[in-house]
């Protein structure tokens, strides 16, 4: 287990309301409670959960969830992939290697793992409850008075709190009322496709024991689309995602599909993906969305903040979106636990802003980057990226950026209690402080 961290406790309890119960807003609740604040937790859904399938949980947010006293359930029902190994295309050849285990644990102190979002989200549900706080569903939110610190609902209701958090999403209606515009999702030109495969099947073809003998990461780069390929649930279900360009209709965000159009999208492609295709009974075919990088998170007036993915969406190439939410819950949680007087509220929140923007837009920005590192076409590009991985030691600029030194440790060795502990120092020093990593080429 990574050192202990923890959030202190508040001399001066405030009431917050959280907009949205995803991993982010239920993350912000715990730690908010942890430091000795009282949360509201608004939720649209009639019911707390999560969709989707696999998700990744990097080392920034394993301090975060040992803080929040919610890691050994979470790692529980997690898997310690081993190794990140990405493949070409045509022939599965590794090309590319990063160890995990015992990598992680030996330079940033922490762990890596893989587990279904569903879970994840339980278990932060679970501890959010166990912390007294209140949560409110088929409470989607309408309107956001700035003058008041209150909030509306569909159905009437109002929540005033000395502080309004909008972790609502991509279609965030907070930011909808903090920017004056409507919308503000955009088409990303991707989509998903995303299924689970028990396991046991896999050992039933010949072939494939590379896979589910050991419990690594796949990628398969190839032209416009690339493969994904973990393991969940103790090694029980392999995740399969597929990421490429959009073909679903305009007014459409998710579809079914089947395995064989999968086979049909990477035709020439390694056989060993089409022998895991095949055993596949249900894909899905999800939109991918973001947001466009906003001049501010916080009004000009009022004590209102939007983070997650309503304030920075991310394409999922770095398997960090989630990781942000997370670091974003932390820094609000632990320079709120310093706070003196009512009159440092918005300087606060100016705060997190400021400590919290710069970091997940280079997120974000390399996220999108990855798109074009990962779906080169055949040809001299292709090759030449290449090149860069097979049989060298990863150096800056390495097209694996999970390998790259440099922004490898941007991504993995952030520590939010740091942050904060920096971050207050500057500002009761009369500075501003803010988040910037000076060696990161720009991604």
């Amino acid at each position: 287990m990574p050192a202990k961290r923890e959030f202190q406790k508040t001399s001066l309890p405030l009431q917050f309301v959280v907009v949205g119960a995803g991993l982010g807003g239920v993350s912000a609740s715990i730690a908010l409670s942890l430091a000795g604040h009282k949360v509201k937790l608004l939720e649209a859904a009639p019911e707390l959960g999560e969709v989707g399938a696999g998700i990744q949980i990097p080392p920034p947010s394993i301090k975060i969830l040992e803080a929040m006293g919610c890691l050994k359930e979470v790692d529980a029902v997690s898997i310690h992939p081993t190794d990140i190994l990405i493949h070409r295309y045509d022939t599965g050849e590794v090309i590319s290697k990063q160890n995990l285990v015992p990598y992680v644990k030996d330079k940033y102190d922490g762990l890596y793992l893989h587990i279904h979002r569903a879970h994840y989200h339980e278990v932060l549900v679970n501890r959010a409850k166990e912390l007294g706080v209140e949560i409110h569903l088929n409470s989607r939110v309408e309107s956001v008075d700035f003058d008041t610190n209150s909030v509306r609902t569909a159905a009437g209701v109002v929540h005033t709190g000395d502080v309004i958090v909008g972790y609502d999403g991509v279609r965030s209606k907070t930011r909808e009322e903090i920017t004056g515009k409507a919308g503000g999702a955009y088409d990303t030109g991707d989509l998903a496709y995303r299924a689970l495969i028990p396991t046991e099947l896999l050992k039933t073809v010949p072939g494939l024991e590379k896979y589910w003998s050991h419990p690594d990461i796949h990628f398969w780069w190839g032209p416009t689309l690339h493969i994904v390929m973990y393991f969940l649930q103790g090694g029980k279900i392999c995740n399969v995602v597929g990421l490429c360009p959009d073909t679903l209709p305009d007014d459409v965000m998710r579809e079914g599909a089947n395995h064989q159009e999968l086979i049909e999208v990477t035709k020439g492609w390694d056989s060993d993906l089409h022998k895991i295709f095949n055993l596949i009974d249900e894909v899905g075919k999800w939109r991918l969305q973001d947001s466009r990088e906003l001049a501010n998170w916080v009004p000009e007036k009022g004590n209102v903040i939007i983070l997650g993915d309503a304030s920075h969406s991310t394409l999922p190439y770095l398997a960090s979106g989630a990781s942000q939410a997370v670091e974003d819950a932390a820094v609000l949680a632990g320079l709120f636990s310093k706070i003196e007087s009512k009159d440092q509220i918005r300087e606060i929140l100016t705060m997190v802003e400021s400590m919290r923007k710069w970091r997940s837009s280079q997120v974000v920005r390399g996220s999108a980057n990855c798109r074009n590192i990962y779906h080169l076409a055949d040809g001299e590009e292709q090759e030449i990226r290449d090149s860069k991985l097979k049989g060298k030691a990863p150096q800056l600029g390495c097209p694996n950026r999970f390998a790259d030194p440099v922004f490898q440790d941007f991504l993995w060795g952030y520590d939010a209690f740091e942050e904060i502990e920096r971050g207050w120092a500057e500002y009761k020093s009369g500075k501003m402080p803010t988040y910037d990593y000076p060696n990161l080429y720009e991604a």
